[in-house]
């Protein structure tokens, strides 16, 4: 059984493969993948975003691939605007992983080539969101992760 996480709760749909691995479905790339508890974490923060914060699931998309320094990287979770822009990237980690200058370092390096105006790191018990500046280079962290209707176009 999975941590209880400082999310709304739902359910996903969970199965044992052949393996005897579990897994978890991924709707947004429409497969099962393997239940890590970073996956955990990933599934219920998306779950969060749709379905409390207004998102479009078909404006989500899961690992995104991204290059930095030449080098491929993916991303949790970006979400694009109506205009098709990326708008918000995400950054998950497992509950037991804590939320350091490290893992804000990390998703600050992927927007370095997304250029989104806003930033949110979870491990599922806590969460920070940032909107960046990038004209003036500055940040301000946010009391919360904003809906979609609240990002601009």
């Amino acid at each position: 059984m999975m941590t209880e996480l400082n999310l709304p709760p739902c359910t996903p749909r969970i199965r044992r493969s052949l393996s005897g691995k579990e897994e978890i479905f991924d709707p947004f790339r429409k497969k099962y993948v393997r239940l890590t508890p970073e996956e955990w974490v990933r599934q219920h923060f998306l779950d969060y975003l749709v379905t409390h914060l207004g998102y479009p699931p078909a404006l989500l998309v899961v690992e995104a691939r991204l290059t930095f320094n030449g080098m491929s990287r993916r991303s949790d979770i970006l979400a694009y605007s109506k205009a098709g822009n990326p708008c918000l990237v995400v950054e998950c980690k497992a509950p037991s992983v804590p939320i350091t200058q490290e893992v804000f370092d990390q998703v600050a390096r992927y927007n370095m080539s997304l250029e989104v105006s806003y930033i949110a790191v979870t491990n599922g018990m806590v969460h920070y969101a940032c909107r960046i500046d990038h004209a003036l280079r500055r940040y301000e962290f946010l009391k919360q992760v904003p809906a979609f209707k609240q990002l601009s176009p």
